[in-house]
């Protein structure tokens, strides 16, 4: 293997300090996040995913720089980093984070490694927490219908109850749907879920949108039964399970439970998929 000239290492160590003094804020703040953060907490998992999937992947044997459409990325990327530090804004520097990555990979293998790296980059930018004003939008109507499907299922088993908006009232409790209730905590996380499973294992752009699209009906579908089980344990067993570690658990089994559809769901297009393939095989 050819070493490297001082002449060629040198811009690579210049972009690099370059690199950390632009970014080093934001990444710091994202990491703080990732590890405080229970909403955000996913991209802990998702970053080594996201570099396990670069790394799986290789890169091209044919890729070809392109150094003025990466500059220009790169130009951007620098651009809305400075404009989200003056607005104060996080979501926006962490994304600049992104997108100078992106236009390193274009300056240095081109567009078409950015297509051959698209499940790994789409990965990493999904490991971004949503930005507050998406989340204080998302939030009320995913707690509504996850209410009123909860509600549905409460009177289905003959418990009475009322609910005004996002507030639950049955005999011995008053149930408080929250943001964690709604299906929003587990949303992005469970998007990441879907775009990687339908990237490594289906094969048409269909399927694929498909099984994402499918992920926010299950959110609120899994929600709405967590509700009806507390409302049931609350109503036939003991108040105290509205809240504590036995309320936590049912978010975490709930969220296992989405896992578990979400890959059935994957095993079962991609089967569909190979029976397509191998109809239209046959009757050519």
């Amino acid at each position: 293997m050819r070493r490297w000239s001082l002449a060629e290492w040198l811009p690579v160590a210049v972009a690099a300090a370059v690199f950390v003094l632009l970014f080093a804020s934001p990444v710091s703040t994202l990491v703080r996040d990732w590890l405080h953060e229970d909403d955000a907490n996913y991209g802990l998992l998702l970053f080594p995913v996201a570099l396990w999937l670069a790394w799986r992947q290789g890169v091209l044997a044919d890729s070809r720089p392109e150094t003025e459409a990466g500059s220009a990325i790169i130009g951007s990327a620098v651009l809305i980093r400075l404009l989200g530090a003056i607005a104060s804004e996080f979501f926006t520097q962490r994304f600049s984070i992104w997108l100078a990555v992106l236009g390193i990979v274009v300056f240095c293998f081109g567009w078409r490694q950015v297509r051959h790296w698209w499940l790994a980059l789409a990965i990493l930018l999904l490991a971004i927490p949503l930005p507050a004003l998406l989340i204080n939008a998302l939030a009320i109507p995913l707690q509504f219908r996850a209410s009123s499907l909860g509600t549905f299922l409460i009177k289905w088993r003959h418990i009475p109850v009322r609910t005004d908006g996002n507030v639950i009232q049955i005999p011995n409790a008053t149930l408080f749907v929250a943001e964690a209730c709604s299906g929003l905590r587990s949303l992005s996380a469970l998007i990441a879920l879907g775009v990687l499973l339908s990237g490594l294992y289906l094969r048409t752009v269909a399927a694929r949108l498909v099984l994402v699209l499918l992920v926010l009906p299950i959110a609120i579908l899994l929600n709405g039964v967590r509700i009806f089980l507390t409302a049931f344990l609350v109503y036939f067993v003991d108040p105290d399970l509205a809240g504590g570690m036995a309320h936590e658990r049912q978010g975490l089994a709930m969220f296992v439970v989405a896992f578990a559809v979400l890959g059935g769901l994957t095993a079962l297009a991609h089967l569909i998929e190979q029976r397509l393939t191998a109809r239209t095989a046959a009757h050519e």
